[in-house]
């Protein structure tokens, strides 16, 4: 492809042209060429600089090498990249028409070696857990992602008659076969999802079902973090209702423990015999993507080694889907259309799904992974957060907050916007909640750039637990390199923006290592999850 340099810009009035500097050879090769005239090899993160010099003034070009291209911004992604023999033609303009001219070569670093500005642990990921409406395991999740499946149902139960929606998704599973019976009768709903999915990952990370010391773990170098927004509190509601039609005495003893939101993570904790600690976040629908990137940070920083961190919810209840009702925050699409209520991006999109569900990463510090010889499936590189301060329910409509919260993240995992080859979307497919979202998307990277998916359409909603199911996704699809479709948008709404993927999966682009997980909360919850695949150890430049 041909292309033109002639876009230097003309020096203005006031320049003074008698001091442009002479086009001059110097020490490291203008062109990219080595001393006796050949072209050199050129690595990721070699820069090529063109300075004019004018009087007291200086204005410098660079461009800089990454995934095989040149940028001119590493954080512009949308400006066309050069490629090598693009390069050096630019450069040898830029040396005809009177300029400095250098090629900066890389420095040579060991293998493995931290970058300088590191001063941190690497967290990665070893083990995945989650229970769906799509079915119990991590295997029937992505199965059913890549098979275009949905898990949403009409609510039959005499519960629900009445109520102005009756769609719901529900995990598909009797939950006393999966927690003993017993055990069951002391947990609330939520806390139940949580442990089943957290015990699948900690079993898949290779530890023993039996807890920390059966592991040959140290208990207190062991963390819980667990997102989730109301945890119990349809336990509340069922004692206030026993209160009112029979008496003080007919409320169960455990109903207090049982209402708490910390019950999940206590029970986790519990069962595993965990005691460095169990935190609970408590964020709106961002609380499983902020409690991974706590998880992270608490290893980061040496606190513990290892965490189960996610999310888990069991919202789906008649006092919480008259709620949202009211709100008119849910679909009345009905799964009687032949395709999913829930319509992320789509033309006809109107609310969300109320979902429930649990998803888990097992954490940890990667020298502690790789002393007991766990299997890695990606780097949990970073995480960001920002608030919108817009309105109590309503995204602010100019996505700033939402743009704040992914440029962190990419910046916390030390890595550029060119990086990111994918963005696994919050897209709630309410209309104002996903146009706030694609808007931000554009802003970012650029119009059509990044392939996005959106799982909303296969889930429902899962609220506190949606971060934690997605990010399990998302470190999926680095590890298959398939990114799932987008289900129910059989027309994308106009002016979104946003390179949706959608009909069958898509292979993962290749030029990038970064995939991120967003959530975005009612009140202006924003947490954004970076997860980086490829060699560990290994900077980009």
């Amino acid at each position: 492809m041909h292309r033109s340099y002639d876009d230097d810009a003309p020096l203005s009035p006031d320049t003074d042209t008698t001091a442009t500097a002479a086009a001059e050879v110097v020490p490291g090769g203008p062109l990219g060429l080595s001393a006796d005239g050949r072209a050199a090899i050129l690595r990721d993160g070699d820069r090529f600089t063109a300075l004019r010099t004018a009087g007291p003034r200086a204005v410098e070009e660079s461009y800089t090498r990454r995934w095989g291209v040149w940028h001119r911004d590493l954080d512009l992604p949308s400006e066309e990249p050069l490629q090598d023999p693009e390069i050096r033609a630019w450069a040898a303009q830029r040396l005809e028409q009177g300029h400095l001219v250098r090629h900066h070569a890389r420095p040579a670093t060991s293998e493995g070696q931290e970058p300088a500005s590191a001063g941190r642990r690497r967290v990665v990921v070893t083990g995945l857990g989650a229970i769906t409406p799509l079915g119990v395991g991590v295997g029937e999740l992505w199965q059913g992602l890549l098979d275009g499946r949905h898990g949403i149902r009409e609510l039959d139960g005499p519960e629900f008659a009445g109520l102005p929606v009756r769609t719901g998704a529900l995990v598909p599973v009797d939950l006393t076969e999966l927690v003993p019976r017993q055990r069951a009768r002391r947990m609330n709903r939520s806390a139940q999802l949580a442990l089943v999915s957290a015990l699948e990952a900690w079993q898949d990370g290779g530890l023993d079902p039996s807890g920390t010391r059966e592991s040959g773990l140290d208990p207190e170098r062991v963390g819980v973090s667990v997102g989730t927004i109301i945890g119990g509190a349809p336990v509340l509601v069922e004692g206030d209702r026993l209160l009112r039609e029979k008496g003080p005495r007919s409320v169960p003893p455990l109903t207090t423990p049982m209402t708490v939101p910390s019950q999940a993570a206590s029970q986790v904790s519990l069962g595993l015999h965990i005691t460095g600690e169990a935190r609970t976040v408590t964020s709106a629908c961002a609380s499983g993507t902020e409690a991974i990137g706590q998880a992270i940070d608490r290893i980061r920083y040496g606190h513990v080694d290892v965490a189960l961190a996610g999310g888990t919810e069991a919202v789906v209840t008649p006092a919480l889907m008259a709620a949202f009702a009211s709100m008119r925050a849910l679909s009345t699409l009905g799964v009687a259309s032949g395709t999913t209520p829930s319509r992320p991006f789509a033309k006809d999109r109107d609310g969300f799904v109320n979902g429930e569900g649990a998803g888990f990463l097992l954490l940890e510090a990667e020298e502690h992974a790789r002393a007991r010889g766990a299997r890695v499936y990606c780097e949990a590189a970073g995480w960001g957060l920002s608030a919108d301060a817009h309105h109590v329910a309503a995204p602010d409509p100019s996505g700033a907050g939402i743009d704040r919260a992914v440029r962190r993240a990419v910046r916390d995992a030390g890595a550029r916007l060119v990086d990111v080859v994918h963005v696994n979307a919050h897209a709630t497919a309410t209309v104002d909640g996903d146009l706030a979202e694609a808007v931000a998307l554009a802003g970012v990277f650029g119009a059509g750039r990044v392939p996005v998916t959106a799982l909303k359409g296969h889930l429902g909603h899962l609220q506190g637990a949606a971060g934690g199911v997605e990010a399990v996704a998302a470190v999926l699809t680095l590890r298959h390199g398939l990114i799932p479709p987008t289900i129910g948008c059989v027309e994308s709404a106009d002016g979104l923006g946003v390179d949706l993927v959608t009909g069958s999966p898509r292979a993962l682009p290749l030029s990038g290592d970064l995939v991120l997980s967003n959530s975005f909360g009612f009140g202006g919850h924003n947490a954004v999850l970076a997860l980086r695949r490829g060699s560990l150890g290994v900077s980009v430049g």
